[in-house]
């Protein structure tokens, strides 16, 4: 039986165990989009602390795919450069380095959520100096605000589609100069793709909008350009929201995201990462202990590709228990570790019985520390 310590391998790479950190953004980059000290600290402490993959936070394929002025970029080789010595440092711990790429969409342009979270209009700076910008939208229209005015916006044209499939390609490429070994493509939460995938969003009546197969082409097209440069024997992910929590009006949910995710397998993508909502403020969420993982399941059980699931996962054995009854094939786990960078190290602890083994997993440094 498969259990959360068991490698996964996926082509030619194998995790150390099945526990991933999920991307979650920092905010704190300049709005240069440049890593920080922060980011070195905060990436290499995960893979201090045992995560098998250490994923950055949605990083932007281009300055106006950035949520915010102070987001991760990787639009530029300086980009990659930057980000180089994380990657090495992650590797180094024995952990596997991930990249979220990710177009923001008509959630582009707004402040910091410590600063407000609202819209930050093209002749506006936000509170710390820095300007903000027109955003794309499949329908501007449809656009739900959460909070304040809508930004300024326009409807995204053929132009514009192809240029979000070459920024993604070229990030791509940049990725994997930066020694990234897995590409994950952003398609939840209300952000770009997201929004060509849900009626909810996408009211156009092009050959990007209206059918199944039309609001899904843009995913399709830049998971298609994706794969196309990264390595045959390197994984691509794909993030998803399995469901927009709408069941009120015509909208993403769960039938179609299993319908997409054996597409994506027919693309090449190796797991698909479940997570949920993000689009809308009218969505109805019960949150708790693996609220999202019944979304996960219903993929894994549907389509012929490997799952992820993420979603109020807080322990050890209750990650252990997702893996060990085949509900996912990875658990990713997001603010437990923001609680505890070294939530990897705690599991191995609490599920490995063999004293050294759970040794051998600290680094050098902190072994006194497994010593009784």
């Amino acid at each position: 039986m498969t259990d959360l310590l068991a490698g996964l391998s996926l082509r030619d790479l194998e995790t150390r165990n099945r526990i991933a950190v999920s991307p979650m953004c920092q905010y704190s980059c300049d709005p240069d989009g440049l890593p920080t000290e922060w980011h070195r600290v905060h990436l290499g402490s995960r893979a201090v602390g045992g995560a098998g993959i250490v994923m950055t936070e949605a990083t932007a394929v281009s300055p106006e795919g950035r949520i915010t002025p102070h987001d991760l970029g990787i639009w530029s080789d300086d980009h990659a450069e930057a980000l180089e010595p994380i990657t090495e440092f992650i590797r180094e711990q024995g952990g596997v380095p991930a990249i979220q790429l990710a177009h923001a969409g008509h959630k582009a342009s707004k402040e910091r959520p410590w600063e407000g979270h609202v819209p930050i209009q093209p002749d506006e700076t936000g509170p710390s100096g820095a300007a903000g910008w027109e955003v794309l939208s499949p329908s501007p229209d449809a656009y739900p605000p959460f909070d304040g005015d809508r930004p300024a916006m326009r409807k995204a044209e053929q132009d514009d589609i192809e240029g979000v499939i070459d920024a993604y390609r070229a990030a791509a490429e940049r990725s994997l100069a930066a020694g990234f070994e897995i590409a994950e493509v952003h398609a939840a939460h209300g952000y770009l793709l997201h929004e060509f995938l849900s009626p909810v969003t996408n009211h156009r009546e092009d050959d990007y909008g209206g059918s199944f197969e039309n609001r899904t082409r843009l995913v399709r097209e830049v998971v298609a350009a994706v794969r196309e440069v990264w390595p045959d024997d390197k994984p691509v992910f794909v993030r998803i929201s399995g469901t927009d929590w709408l069941d009120d009006r015509e909208s993403w949910d769960i039938e179609q995201s299993v319908r997409l995710a054996d597409d994506l397998a027919d693309l090449g993508v190796d797991l698909v990462d479940v997570s949920s909502g993000g689009l809308h403020p009218d969505q109805s969420i019960s949150g708790g202990p693996n609220f999202q993982v019944p979304l996960a399941e219903q993929v894994r059980e549907g389509a012929d590709v490997a799952v992820g699931a993420v979603g109020g996962v807080t322990e050890p054995e209750q990650a252990d228990a997702l893996i060990r009854n085949e509900r996912a094939d990875l658990v990713l786990v997001g603010r437990e570790f923001l609680r505890d960078p070294y939530f990897g190290l705690r599991a191995t602890g609490d599920l490995e019985r063999d004293p050294d083994a759970v040794a051998k997993e600290w680094p050098v440094q902190y072994r006194r520390a497994t010593q009784r």
